[in-house]
């Protein structure tokens, strides 16, 4: 649970009464644009005010006739979902920052240029982001605005979300210890043994397949084969 000193104020008006609650900033705007998580962990007090800032309690009664419960959990999923966040200019700064950097990653790693075969580095995605003047909520997730985004940068840089398909050749000896690493890639459609080496077809994101060669590589010291297939 976040420190009051570290919280900022959650805010709705309904029925002409005004309810408060203390929030995590980053942890209330994840679930306010749907992301879910713990609402008792969203919580820096397990009250509801009328005045936060004063400390004033919400009557019950008011609860009741607002919203048909006095359950702290259930008042405060509402004010966080359909009320106002009150964040610093800071706090909104570093917020957005952050939230372009998911954006950027979540493109990075899935996308690639459909004519080369290739991914975009995060800069050049970064850099159409600007040129495209791109504008990023922060109170939406980065996945609920990526689609927005990837339309905003194709007048501008060849790029589309592509699943590849790549070949593995790859030691016996290393078969264990790249296990995990291929199953946290992408989708293992095929494998099978051929004396001492292990082949494998791995369909993963486009973005990743540079990285995969990368991780592959460190693993088997340089001694996997790996071929893009499509």
């Amino acid at each position: 649970m976040v420190s009051l000193d570290e919280a900022v104020i959650a805010r709705i008006k309904k029925h002409g009464h005004t309810f408060e609650i203390f929030v995590d900033p980053d942890l209330a705007l994840a679930f306010k644009s749907g992301d879910g998580g713990d609402i008792a962990e969203v919580l820096a007090a397990e009250n509801i005010f009328k005045d936060a800032s004063a400390g004033d309690k919400a009557a019950e009664e008011t609860l009741t006739e607002s919203f048909s419960s006095t359950d702290v959990n259930t008042v405060a999923s509402e004010i966080i979902r359909k009320g106002e966040l009150h964040l610093t200019t800071e706090q909104r700064k570093r917020i957005l920052e952050d939230r372009r950097k998911q954006i950027v990653d979540i493109i990075a790693r899935n996308a690639l240029n459909p004519q080369t075969k290739t991914p975009h580095p995060p800069s050049r995605i970064d850099k159409a982001m600007d040129e495209a003047k791109v504008k990023v909520d922060f109170e939406k997730s980065a996945k609920a605005q990526v689609d927005d985004v990837l339309k905003a940068l194709k007048p501008l840089i060849p790029i589309k979300f592509e699943v590849v398909e790549v070949a593995l050749k790859i030691p016996a000896k290393y078969s264990g210890s790249t296990y995990q690493t291929l199953h946290d890639f992408g989708d293992l459609k095929k494998e099978e043994w051929r004396g001492d080496e292990q082949y494998c077809v791995l369909h993963i994101p486009g973005g990743m397949q540079d990285e995969l060669f990368k991780v592959m590589n460190k693993l088997t010291h340089g001694e996997v084969e790996i071929k893009l297939m499509k």
